[in-house]
């Protein structure tokens, strides 16, 4: 790879974390930019993604957006994203360095590595969490869960600060919905572990999960509480 496109000695990148607008982390804007590209934008902003999700890092380095950041820039911000939410890696051809977002894109990606959750299977949870907003419950508890404009509907092993879980919902999210994945895998819904340990489903045919396979619901804030389901 070009390393003075990726990683250049310019004066204005890699300038250190902390920018001038309103003291926002350059990490932070770093991230939530990529974030934007990798999972949404691409093709609107003129980058070329392939079906697996990913970009070469030195096409995003190059556009104006990203203009500012470096290679190392990117590098740091993978490494210390504390929801992992980005891959790095070489590929394979070429050795050229690429980006993807391992989950949460609104456009189609036909393969993301993901790993399909078989029922009976060691690491098919009995339930998992789906972080949303108490504003939403009313309608959540009639219509159910929807992927809205995302592929797919994002779910967490636990809780925010349980062991080991470090992604799957917000971290402001104070409503908190238990899904019983063994029986909606037996009725044909599919669920997939990503490369970050979110699972991930599709949804009915109509990019639902119905209320019938709700186990339970809490209340996260200002206190932990149990919702009634109907």
């Amino acid at each position: 790879m070009d390393s003075a496109k990726g990683g250049g000695g310019s004066g204005k990148r890699g300038r250190g974390r902390r920018g001038h607008r309103g003291g926002e982390d350059r990490d932070v804007r770093l991230s939530k930019s990529m974030t934007y590209a990798l999972r949404h934008g691409a093709s609107q902003m003129g980058l070329q993604m392939g079906t697996d999700g990913f970009l070469f890092v030195e096409d995003l380095l190059a556009h104006p957006q990203f203009h500012s950041y470096s290679l190392e820039d990117v590098e740091r911000v993978v490494a210390t994203n504390d929801k992992q939410r980005f891959k790095l890696c070489t590929h394979p051809e070429d050795g050229r360095l690429q980006i993807r977002a391992n989950q949460g894109h609104s456009v189609q990606v036909v393969d993301l590595e993901l790993k399909p959750v078989m029922a009976g299977s060691p690491d098919c949870p009995a339930e998992a969490v789906h972080g949303s907003y108490l504003r939403n419950w009313s309608s959540i508890q009639q219509q159910g869960l929807s992927r809205m404009k995302r592929t797919h509907i994002h779910l967490a092993r636990g809780l925010p600060g349980e062991d080991g879980i470090i992604s799957g919902m917000r971290k402001d999210c104070d409503l908190a919905v238990f899904i019983d994945v063994p029986k909606a895998l037996a009725d044909g819904i599919k669920f997939f572990w990503s490369e970050n340990d979110v699972l991930l489903t599709e949804g009915d045919a109509e990019g639902k999960i119905q209320p019938k396979y709700f186990s339970r619901a809490l209340r996260l804030r200002p206190s932990r509480s149990i919702l009634p389901l109907q």
